[in-house]
């Protein structure tokens, strides 16, 4: 018995150390295997515009993208300041009207049966049908181009947070009920806070989604001139066969979904942390 009660924590203590190494090789592989992927595909992009012997105009090198994107930074930052406007503008009239009207349905199951279905529509009609009309009954361009792109965003805001206000537990709704708690204060103290997961995680898809829909609606609308987006610098690459600043271009989108979908993710880590599940398991 002597050894076995001696051996028992060396044992635990292995296993902990085991798990603890597993941890850290988990978070080492999480950055560093996508940096060896990327590296390899960049490589191997370059490789074949060697091997292959193709011009520039069809598909210009890596090396060759990253000196256009520092030649040009002037005018495609400019650009992406403009697609940036856009994109932050539609977000935040999307979580606006989003969250509003989500308020609404759940005081109100009449409201919510009536005005539901008009959402769907507008979700799963493309955005390219949309604009003639658009263009037709709005005259200014930079409107335009919001109204587009927000509502591409609205609607993972709105279901999201729906569906949050509504996933209360109906005891604690009992409970609120029989302590004599108003419907708004229900709604403040209980049904908002449970619905906060609900909601970050729509507003890290509408925030992907706004940005797709600012360049959709430059590429719809044909915006130019000194003041258009990123899209536009993509069509006027693609008339000119520019194709290093249609490269530079593209990948500026991509890094600029990418900032947004990791600050949108940082906003729900900070807000979630500290009380709820699903971030709690993260830290573990």
């Amino acid at each position: 018995m002597p050894s076995i009660e001696t051996a028992s924590p060396m044992v635990v203590d292995a296993e902990e150390a085991r798990r603890e190494r597993s941890r850290k090789l988990e978070r080492t592989g999480r950055w560093l295997l996508p940096l060896i992927i990327m590296a390899a595909a960049i490589y191997f992009w370059d490789r074949i515009c060697v091997w292959n012997e193709i011009p520039q105009y069809i598909l210009p090198r890596p090396g060759v993208v990253l000196a256009t994107l520092i030649e040009d930074a002037s005018l495609l930052f400019s650009s992406l300041l403009v697609t940036l406007r856009i994109t932050m503008l539609s977000l935040a009239l999307a979580v606006v009207g989003g969250v509003g009207l989500s308020v609404l349905f759940t005081q109100s199951r009449w409201i919510e049966m009536s005005l539901f279905p008009f959402a769907i529509v507008l979700q799963v009609t493309p955005i390219v049908a949309i604009f003639p009309l658009i263009n037709i009954y709005v005259d200014d361009q930079t409107t335009k181009l919001l109204l587009c792109a927000w509502i591409v965003a609205f609607f993972p805001i709105l279901s999201n947070t729906t569906l949050g206000l509504n996933s209360v537990d109906r005891n604690l709704i009992d409970y609120f009920k029989l302590n004599g708690a108003s419907r708004w204060q229900t709604l403040w103290h209980l049904r908002l806070p449970a619905a906060m997961p609900y909601f970050l995680g729509g507003l890290k898809i509408a925030g992907g989604l706004a940005l797709i829909g600012a360049v959709v609606a430059e590429f719809v609308a044909g915006t130019a001139g000194q003041s258009s987006g990123l899209a536009s610098r993509i069509i006027e690459a693609g008339y000119r066969l520019n194709a290093p600043r249609l490269f530079a271009a593209l990948i500026l989108i991509s890094l600029t979904g990418i900032v947004i979908f990791l600050a949108l993710s940082w906003i729900s880590h900070l807000v979630l942390h500290r009380w709820h599940e699903s971030a709690l398991k993260q830290e573990q």
